[in-house]
């Protein structure tokens, strides 16, 4: 255990410095060090395509399930990804140093706001190895030092990638710990990291409900979190039903196991007829298990009865939950009842009715004839999120460069003096 707290003290200490030094740093090295990890990285592609072999190898023998499994593995259109993301975000505007709300007092003095880092991040993350660049390349660009910790299950492939990430700092004349990953998969630095108050502003999490719930209570820093995505799609009656079932569809199985699918479909009983036939179709093409409702359940003999705690369940696999509703306030109970505060979507050609879905709907994002696999940071144009918030401080839904700042006031004055 000494060996793990004076770790974490080396990390933190290395991070606090590191993090005083990136506050001064000017846009073109931060962007300069994100090009640098993107080209160590297609430079590097074979040897961290081996390391996620092994590591995808080694899941399979301790028998991880699919979803996991999936959410691991690395191929080069994934790697294609994380170049992608890297150029977005150094192509982003940088939020740090922005001043606004600039107005002068009655005393003469302008009173504003400077957007600034939080400070040292430590982002915690299971399975997706990508999560490594992201978040490095999100904290780099907003200022702020980060140490990460990935799953065992990963640890492979998040080395080569850190090692990707170290060598862009380092050519780009930066400090090599405005990045750093805990290189051991003992689960007692998770602990210890959450607890070092005194080096860590903020910690992410960013995993199942088990990995963030222990995260939560076990913390002594601040956590951004969100526990679980059980994502709605509500058919209305104005849906237009080529469009309801393309979005449905793509709700579910565009992947699995990400928070943003799709887990509980809600259909309006006047719009079941015309879009569940075609829909429950596609879907056993697909291999999704349906859980229904009694009235569900009489379009076809192969959906199984849902149970309560169906309704609640984020499976993250090819299950979908469906529940026929007769109005959309019974819609809207049933997400304010069920849903985690992540992402539901309408499907209606009623103005009307999309105004009050995304008015009284209180999740961290709300769509409009949309696939709720939208919710993502790179889609919303961040280049990519260190996460999904569900809380509702200090930030909220996909989170990325500005969510990773604070502001502060400042005061311009010319020998001004309070009398």
């Amino acid at each position: 255990m000494d060996s793990i707290e004076n770790l974490i003290t080396t990390l933190g200490t290395n991070a606090r410095i590191a993090a005083k030094s990136l506050r001064g740093a000017t846009t073109q090295k931060k962007n300069s060090a994100l090009k640098n990890i993107a080209e160590q990285i297609h430079q590097n592609r074979k040897v961290i395509l081996k390391a996620n072999q092994q590591d995808v190898a080694q899941a399979k023998d301790n028998q991880l399930d699919d979803a996991l499994i999936d959410r691991l593995i690395l191929d080069d259109t994934r790697i294609d990804g994380i170049i992608e993301s890297l150029n977005q975000i150094a192509a982003l505007a940088d939020p740090i140093g922005e001043i606004t709300d600039l107005k002068f007092r009655p005393s003469g003095i302008q009173v504003g706001k400077m957007r600034v880092p939080l400070g040292v991040m430590g982002i915690i993350y299971e399975s997706r190895p990508n999560v490594t660049i992201d978040a490095a390349a999100l904290c780099l660009k907003s200022g702020n030092g980060v140490i990460l910790r990935g799953g065992s299950e990963a640890i492979h492939s998040n080395l080569a990638l850190y090692a990707c990430v170290k060598d862009g700092l380092i050519d780009a004349g930066l400090n090599e710990y405005c990045v750093q990953l805990i290189d051991t998969t003992d689960r007692a630095a998770v602990n210890a990291l959450v607890q070092a108050s005194e080096y860590i502003d903020a910690i992410i999490p960013r995993g199942g409900k088990g990995l963030v719930e222990a995260i939560s209570q076990n913390a002594t820093v601040p956590v951004i979190k969100h526990l679980h995505g059980v994502c709605h799609t509500y058919i209305d009656k104005d849906a237009d039903a080529d469009k309801a079932i393309k979005i449905a569809f793509n709700a579910k199985t565009r992947r699995y196991g990400v928070c943003n699918a799709m887990e509980t479909l809600l259909v309006h009983a006047s719009a079941a007829g015309k879009v569940l036939p075609e829909l429950i179709a596609e879907y056993a093409l697909k291999g999704v298990e349906l859980r229904g409702c009694e009235q569900t359940r009489q379009f076809s003999k192969q959906i199984i009865a849902a149970t309560a705690e169906d309704w609640d369940t984020e499976y993250l696999d090819a299950i979908l939950s469906i529940r026929i509703i007769n109005s959309m306030s019974d819609a809207i109970d049933h997400i304010e009842q069920h849903g985690s505060g992540h992402t539901e979507s309408i499907v209606t050609e009623n103005y009307t009715s999309g105004r009050r879905f995304i008015t009284e709907v209180d999740s961290a994002s709300v769509m409009i004839n949309a696939s709720t696999g939208f919710a993502d940071g790179f889609e919303y144009g961040f280049g990519a999120e260190i996460g999904i918030s569900t809380d509702k401080f200090h930030v909220r839904g996909p989170v990325g460069l500005e969510g990773l700042t604070s502001q502060k006031y400042i005061v311009l004055g010319d020998g001004h003096i309070r009398q």
